[in-house]
């Protein structure tokens, strides 16, 4: 019998392969109605998928430059449109927001603090934008016009006060694959994407799992457990 210690932490799920679009989507989906129907615990599910782009609740169709380059999915989130791909690590968030106050706007600026904590683990300094959704970093140069590219992409969903979705965060993924599409909407040319390795770190996906985990338990002051994916 498990200890009571034990049922409260977060489950910690991490997929070795990429994992198919719309079988995680709807088993991140029903899991979330559990945590309301069933009190099932809470869960962050780490993994990869294959390179497709998914729009969300605002997107605008003249922002998918080119609608045959990989699978679009309706992702069903906020936000505009995305990329996923291999090399960069989606983390599908599934947490009780009732629980932690029901407080939207804390919850999203707990999501950002904790990408941020994570790439400080890196000596990588990254911030928010007033204006801009996501995590930035100032590439701009001594002398330099203004250039900051986007590491970390922020997109979720709350039903019955549970969360879904969560964040995307760039380790090695292609970054030619982000002119498929018109990133978040933000198409000023003095705003790019990157990402770990694009900065010059010899991070891998491990390395990265690592401080995504540690930097969960400091910002969201829960412990965590392993656990199977969820398919």
């Amino acid at each position: 019998m498990q200890s009571m210690s034990e049922t409260s932490k977060v489950l910690w799920a991490v997929s070795q392969a990429p994992v198919d679009y719309l079988a995680a989507k709807q088993a991140m989906e029903a899991y979330a109605r559990n945590i309301r129907k069933d009190n099932a615990p809470e869960m962050v599910w780490l993994l990869e998928h294959p390179p497709l782009y998914t729009s969300g609740t605002s997107a605008k169709i003249e922002d998918l430059h080119d609608a045959t380059r990989f699978p679009v999915f309706d992702a069903g989130r906020g936000g505009q449109y995305t990329y996923h791909g291999p090399g960069q690590r989606v983390a599908y968030v599934m947490l009780d927001v009732a629980a932690r106050g029901r407080d939207v706007r804390k919850f999203v600026a707990d999501l950002e603090r904790w990408i941020i904590e994570a790439l400080w683990s890196f000596n990588v300094e990254a911030n928010v934008r007033k204006g801009r959704v996501g995590v930035w970093v100032d590439r701009t140069r001594s002398g330099g016009p203004l250039r900051e590219d986007k590491i970390a992409a922020i997109g979720v969903r709350l039903k019955r006060w549970v969360s879904f979705h969560g964040i995307s965060l760039n380790v090695d993924p292609d970054l030619e694959h982000f002119t498929g599409i018109t990133p978040c909407g933000i198409d000023d040319p003095q705003y790019g994407v990157t990402s770990l390795i694009d900065l010059g770190l010899p991070v891998d996906m491990a390395d990265t799992d690592q401080a995504l985990k540690q930097a969960f338990e400091a910002v969201f002051e829960r412990s965590t457990r392993p656990a199977a994916p969820l398919v």
